[in-house]
């Protein structure tokens, strides 16, 4: 990164997101995502999440500000001393699940999650689902309404909230969390390493249709959904010291 980064600014919809924008391209200019060194996401959650999707391949790392509901992959917005912060920024790497689905029409599709990818329920019925690992069936019949996988990141959000494990950043690990299991009652999910190969076979997918979403990708009517993570893509975010991303899910296990 130069030492007067060029930066290019991208922000949500939101009234507060489109004043900071304003706000600060007057101050910094602004540059297009090709040609700057760094990002500068101005929303929630949801925006920074569509900004990794839109330019994740371009390399370029991304200092967030929260401008929205949610900003947990965040920082504080203030106008003053951006420069300095992205200076003394700390990175947090970040690799995306890969998820290819199958579905009754014969279609393929793939998509990237940065925080997880999680089948649900179509209908009032409830999803049978099968799940191998590296090609080994671990659960024959999982009914419930849904199940997910998710990243470190992704491991405090839908997740959390799925009564799934936090996993710490770094920890070469993924989650895969049922949502509201029925049968087997007592089985909570799993901790697995990154690298494992998660395979869910919709078991009757024209009585008990179910849906994959990657991120905010959905696909519909799957038959069978592939999880792997990518080996090929990464992402950094820039974090102010005091509150890195590290730190941020660290201390969420201590919420009481």
């Amino acid at each position: 990164m130069s030492q007067t980064p060029r930066i290019a600014f991208l922000a949500s919809p939101a009234a507060e997101a489109q004043q900071a924008l304003t706000e600060l391209t007057t101050l910094h200019g602004s540059h297009d995502p090709q040609d700057a060194d760094v990002l500068c996401a101005l929303g929630g959650d949801g925006f920074m999440l569509q900004t990794l999707h839109r330019h994740g391949s371009l390399g370029k790392p991304v200092f967030g500000m929260k401008l929205g509901t949610v900003g947990f992959l965040m920082n504080q917005y203030r106008s003053e001393d951006l420069l300095d912060r992205i200076a003394q920024a700390e990175p947090a790497k970040l690799r995306p699940l890969e998820m290819l689905a199958l579905t009754e029409s014969g279609a393929s599709i793939g998509s990237l999650a940065y925080n997880e990818v999680s089948l649900l329920r179509q209908t009032r019925q409830a999803a049978h689902i099968r799940i191998d690992l590296n090609g080994q069936t671990r659960l024959d019949e999982l009914i419930c309404d849904g199940v997910l996988t998710a990243t470190p990141a992704g491991s405090t959000a839908y997740n959390f909230s799925a009564h799934g494990p936090i996993l710490p950043l770094g920890s070469s690990t993924i989650a895969l969390t049922p949502i509201a299991p029925f049968r087997p009652r007592r089985w909570r999910g799993a901790i697995l390493r990154a690298n494992t190969e998660v395979k869910f076979r919709v078991l009757d997918p024209y009585k008990r249709p179910v849906s994959a979403t990657a991120d905010s990708h959905e696909v519909r009517d799957v038959v069978e959904v592939t999880i792997r993570e990518s080996q090929d893509r990464t992402v950094t975010l820039l974090f102010d010291p005091e509150h890195n991303l590290e730190e941020r899910i660290l201390s969420e296990q201590f919420v009481v």
